[in-house]
């Protein structure tokens, strides 16, 4: 096509009658009229003699801004078609719909001609058609009516008739604007195509300030709703606007470009809006958020309507994460500067945080997202990805600073904690993203180095226990022989982590599988038994079977049980050697007693500590205290018994010998004095172990006393020599004994009851 030589506009019928039909302020605002300004430097048609550079956008959407500048712009009406149009009589201006009509016959054309073959001199239309123009004016005046400065139409103020007849307007100017940018080469269409750009600009600005506005009329749960959500379930089927469809519903459906399909509010008639608390937003809301959305995209404004979904959706998802108590922080912030106690706070706000958005926040944006982009799929779940990626990422970066904290003992249970809710949470986060989604292996990459981590940090802080009771080495008896705080830390520590008993399993294998990565000796249960006597034990559980049956028995033994025994071996290393701090024998048998009943109770008190342990080692340990109750009994009561049972020397010819006798009352007394006072200081504080205790001596004590008192008792002078030897009657000495083991400073047992 020759475009340096001028040509007339065609003598179509059509557009004949309709220039004469014009007044001659449209014909002006037709033929000489400026653009509209926005956001860009008005553009205005050049004249005839002139020249205007025009830059076009290169794809659907794009705002035209003009040509290279060595295109140039013929005037797309002579002066002589312009007088003849000036003198034509006046007539009614044309309405938006009858434009509409010839807009669309011109798209039509448009589109047509690009079907021809391209080096044909017919393959584009010879003029723009002055419907352009009346179109781009009308449609001006009608962003003008919305988008004013003083007194803007908010979209939900529309009628359902204005709101659907500007999104067909946008919809025409979208297919006007793409179609004319398919023959951008051609100067005569650079006026229309920029005139047009400007105009989608117009309408997409005010299209995407309605959007924000919408998005942002959201309202965030309340706090009962938090304690008792919809389950991800319902949500996924309920509680959104009546006659929709999920996008796997709709995929097989052709593509429609009216919005006929989308529902209607349930409450229209009384016009009443309903926020969906589970949702947030209204059914209203959503209905329109689709509407807008649909057309901006259509329009070539996907980049601006996603950006401002996202930055909505984002901010809304934080409000909710301060309402959770969860609090951003850097790594610095939990590594150096927080102390224990505020980042416990942290944590346990961290773990409602993690299951609330898995369970409730995440499966609500996956709706939203699914339902305002219902039409793109696509664009759904890239959004729904980046923004739900943003939150899961944020969280996870919170726990692994947790990891890169010094290592306490007291932290073993957070930690627990943290791998738990990682390991528990994040298979429900799978399930909303599809199996190839880039963003769910980045996640699962970063939970899973964090969950190595917190697993290092753990078995190092566990293991850490076993140095903590070789480095007790404190050389003050506790008094009374009572239980040693190192016994009490350590069972309560041991007992409050089998409570964790899977996971620390869990735990131990993968380290340990770490650990041994690369060597191929060993078992995978065969886990740091070095220096322990882990094995022995097992060993002897199954003493009475064969070799093959006990080497099995010892293969079993899992790492995490491996560690568990190996503790309670150093532990009763320990109490070993602490017991012999005391330079009495019997106080160091009470010592062990009390120690070890007190780990025996709370190892048969806690079913996950007992299963790990075994019946043998329960076995083993009550045979253990038995043999310290003897022990014990022999080193306090033996030589008072003997001081009863031995009557060598105490009948001479068939007559008791008086001296000796009261010299064998005296010692007895002396001795069971000493016992009482002593003993009634020391410390039993398990009411069985100390009820035994007293029963024993008492069986034990008390007859023999009596039988040596019967026998005895008459050879005596009855008044001032029985009172001063005869101290005790056997009763009293029965209520001396339970006085025994209170802890108390005993009162000297010197009168005898009368």
């Amino acid at each position: 096509m020759d475009t340096d030589k001028e040509k007339p506009i065609p003598e179509d019928q059509n557009n004949v009658d309709d220039q004469k039909k014009q007044p001659q302020d449209l014909q002006d605002a037709a033929n000489h009229a400026p653009l509209s300004t926005t956001t860009e430097t008005p553009v205005s048609p050049p004249p005839p003699s002139e020249t205007t550079q025009v830059d076009v956008g290169d794809g659907e959407g794009d705002v035209a801004k003009g040509l290279p500048e060595s295109e140039e712009v013929v005037p797309t009406t002579s002066e002589e078609d312009q007088q003849q149009q000036e003198a034509s009589p006046l007539s009614p201006p044309p309405d938006l719909p009858k434009v509409s009509q010839e807009i669309d016959h011109y798209i039509t054309s448009l589109l047509s001609s690009l079907k021809q073959d391209v080096s044909s001199s017919s393959s584009a239309p010879e003029t723009v058609p002055i419907c352009v123009e009346q179109f781009a004016v009308l449609f001006e005046a009608k962003i003008d009516e919305y988008d004013s400065v003083d007194s803007p139409v908010k979209w939900n103020r529309l009628t359902d008739e204005d709101s659907e007849s500007f999104l067909d307007a946008i919809h025409r100017i979208s297919k006007l604007y793409s179609a004319l940018c398919e023959f951008s080469s051609d100067c005569q269409f650079a006026y229309s195509i920029n005139r047009i750009g400007t105009v989608l600009q117009r309408a997409m600005s005010y299209l995407e300030e309605e959007f924000r506005f919408l998005m942002e009329d959201y309202k965030i749960p309340d706090s009962d709703y938090h304690q008792n959500p919809v389950p991800p379930e319902k949500l996924n089927d309920q509680h959104l606007p009546e006659g929709d469809e999920t996008p796997e519903q709709n995929q097989g459906s052709e593509e429609k470009d009216d919005d006929d399909h989308l529902p209607r509010p349930t409450n229209q008639e009384e016009n009443v809006d309903i926020c969906r608390p589970e949702i947030g937003y209204s059914d209203e809301g959503l209905s329109n958020l689709r509407k807008l959305s649909k057309a901006m995209i259509q329009g070539g404004y996907e980049t601006e309507c996603c950006q401002v979904y996202f930055i909505t959706r984002r901010n809304a998802l934080e409000e909710t994460l301060h309402k959770f108590g969860s609090e951003k922080h850097s790594i610095d912030d939990v590594v150096q500067k927080m102390n224990w106690e505020s980042l416990e706070r942290e944590i346990m706000a961290w773990i409602k945080t993690f299951k609330q958005c898995a369970n409730s926040e995440f499966p609500r944006e996956r709706k939203i997202s699914d339902f305002v982009f219902h039409d793109y799929p696509q664009v759904s779940e890239s959004i729904f990805s980046t923004l739900t990626k943003g939150v899961i990422v944020e969280l996870v970066n919170f726990s692994e600073a947790v990891a890169m904290t010094k290592r306490a003992a007291e932290k073993l249970f957070k930690f627990l904690d943290i791998y738990e809710t990682l390991r528990d949470v994040l298979p429900t986060v799978d399930n909303l993203f599809p199996k190839e989604s880039v963003h769910l292996e980045e996640i699962k990459s970063e939970a899973t180095l964090t969950r190595s981590r917190l697993g290092e940090a753990m078995v190092y802080i566990f293991c850490e226990l076993e140095n903590s009771i070789k480095a007790d080495t404190g050389k003050t008896p506790v008094p009374g022989g009572a239980v040693h705080p190192l016994t009490r830390y350590t069972i309560n520590y041991l007992k409050y982590a089998c409570e964790y008993k899977d996971t620390l399993e869990q735990v131990f294998r993968e380290h340990q599988k770490i650990e041994r990565a690369d060597s191929t000796a060993g078992s995978d249960f065969d886990y740091n038994t070095s220096g322990s006597t882990t094995s022995g034990v097992f060993e002897n559980n199954s003493s009475n079977n064969n070799n093959k049956n006990s080497n099995d028995q010892k293969i079993q033994i899992s790492p995490f049980q491996s560690q568990l025994l190996t503790v309670m071996d150093l532990l009763d290393q320990n109490l070993e050697i602490k017991s012999k701090l005391y330079k009495d024998l019997s106080l160091s048998s009470i010592f062990m007693m009390n120690n070890g009943r007190y780990i025996l109770q709370k190892v048969r008190g806690s079913p996950e500590v007992s299963s790990l342990m075994g019946d043998a080692w329960c076995r083993k340990r009550s045979s253990d205290l038995r043999q310290y109750h003897k022990n014990y009994q022999r080193e306090t009561w033996g030589k008072l018994l003997h001081c009863l049972m031995n009557h060598e020397g105490l009948n001479v010819n068939g007559k008791v010998v008086k001296p000796v006798l009261k010299e064998r009352f005296k010692s007895f007394n002396a001795m069971f004095d000493e016992i009482h006072k002593t003993q009634s200081g020391w410390v039993v504080s398990d009411e069985q172990l100390q009820s035994e205790l007293r029963v024993s001596i008492s069986n034990m004590v008390i007859p023999a006393y009596r039988a040596f008192l019967a026998r005895y008792g008459q050879t005596l002078t009855p008044g001032r020599q029985t009172e001063k030897y005869v101290k005790h009657q056997p009763e009293e000495i029965e209520e001396l004994v339970d006085e025994l083991f209170d802890g108390n400073a005993a009162n000297p047992a010197g009168r005898r009851k009368l």
